[in-house]
């Protein structure tokens, strides 16, 4: 994999988890898929419109998979099987090292976060079992902005800068899907696009 790194300088970095950082949307998927199969979902999931909402907040994502399949949902239910299924599979997610790597480097000497549209339940044990919870001290999740104001919204994106005391035009943003690269884009950062399906 080839990162194609814009040019200039940056003075803080932040990289979205799944998809990105990790190879961890094979098992969403999966987790997705079995978790509505248990409330109704009566064929396959379709992949390419679960890859179309890579980075959404997880409730909304329940949200658009019931509008979209018709399905009565209770959100909160959906989502508890849908991470308890996800966090048994934990231990097939690997690191896509290309971005791992870069993210350990300059985490040497520029401020680094996680901008995630996973909730802090899943993202941790994620973060932690990629062994990459020690380069990030700073992880922005949907439940750190207000409802409605998770990605595509730059709302995680301004307040991670914030956070790490880094002007929003200084951050360079990795991502792996549409609905992150908006965040940033309208956040007035610049993105580094990580193909997430092989």
């Amino acid at each position: 994999m080839q990162l194609e790194i814009p040019p200039g300088k940056f003075a803080g970095y932040l990289f979205d988890l799944d998809g990105t950082l990790i190879d961890s949307m094979p098992a969403h998927y999966r987790a997705w898929d079995a978790a509505l199969r248990r409330f109704g979902l009566a064929e396959a999931l379709d992949e390419d419109f679960f890859y179309s909402l890579g980075g959404v907040p997880t409730e909304r994502v329940a949200e658009l998979f019931g509008e979209h399949y018709g399905l009565t949902l209770d959100t909160a239910e959906v989502m508890e099987v849908k991470e308890r299924i996800y966090l048994a599979g934990l231990g097939e997610v690997t690191i896509i090292e290309p971005v791992a790597e870069f993210a350990r480097r300059v985490a040497a000497s520029h401020p680094v976060a996680i901008v995630t549209g996973g909730t802090p339940d899943i993202a941790l044990p994620a973060l932690k079992g990629a062994g990459l919870d020690d380069i990030f001290s700073i992880v922005i999740t949907p439940l750190d902005v207000p409802i409605g104001r998770g990605k595509p919204a730059p709302d995680m994106f301004l307040l991670a800068a914030q956070r790490m005391g880094v002007p929003a035009a200084e951050c360079l943003v990795f991502e792996d899907a549409e609905p992150g690269i908006q965040g940033a884009e309208a956040a007035g950062m610049k993105v580094v696009r990580v193909p997430s399906r092989h």
